[in-house]
């Protein structure tokens, strides 16, 4: 989310380039999910332009929004992991995988059969969703998402879950204030990380994959 249409357009347009520029680089097609998680981001900033742009409510482009920020990344990044990491780092990451998808089938229920609504407040965009249960929601959503890239093993994504981690949390209390939605710069910055893990693991000179993995 950003503070106006024209961020959220021009960020979710250079989001999605970055996330191009990640698909284009990979070189193993377990990487592919999670070098495309830049053009998922790219794409609900962009999604989040037409809510703007409708003055909130209740369209398409509202319930497009929910669907990608609540069960579809809930599912994605943990999913996203698995199939990068290599085969012995796959059973750690059980648990946040469940939680991605009881969490998804949650959230997807919750969309599917109550209203979601975008109200304009300010420099922000609240979403009403009336979701029951929200804090167990989140405890379910959390792991799912950052707890799979702080067990993933591999340091780059660590890295990338323990700023996950810190700025989600910074930019929800400055959207709680309704002061100002930065999420969009977050996501910027999380693409930028993704695109250095990508160009990271480009195969070496002989045909193997630089290994950025570290086994504990």
């Amino acid at each position: 989310m950003c503070w106006s249409a024209t961020a959220d357009l021009v960020a979710g347009a250079g989001i999605a380039c970055i996330g191009v520029a990640c698909v284009a680089r990979v070189h193993r097609t377990g990487d592919l999910p999670l070098a495309a998680l830049p053009l998922l981001l790219g794409v609900h900033q962009l999604v989040e332009a037409q809510v703007w742009n409708a003055g909130g409510g209740t369209g398409p482009a509202t319930v497009a929004w929910a669907v990608i920020a609540l069960p579809l990344l809930a599912v994605w990044v943990p999913v996203a992991v698995v199939c990068a990491v290599p085969r012995h780092a796959r059973a750690r990451l059980t648990i946040p995988v469940l939680c991605g998808v009881a969490t998804a089938a949650a959230l997807a229920y919750a969309i599917a059969t109550r209203p979601v609504r975008a109200e304009i407040r300010g420099h922000t965009v609240g979403y009403v969703i009336g979701l029951p249960y929200a804090g167990v929601l989140i405890t379910g959503y959390l792991p799912a998402t950052v707890g799979a890239l702080l067990l993933s093993g591999d340091r780059r994504l660590r890295a990338f879950g323990l700023l996950a981690g810190v700025g989600a949390l910074v930019c929800w209390v400055l959207w709680r204030l309704e002061f100002v939605s930065t999420w969009c710069a977050f996501a910027a910055v999380c693409s930028v990380v993704v695109f250095g893990w990508v160009a990271g693991r480009r195969p070496r000179s002989h045909g193997t994959v630089r290994p950025t993995h570290d086994r504990v």
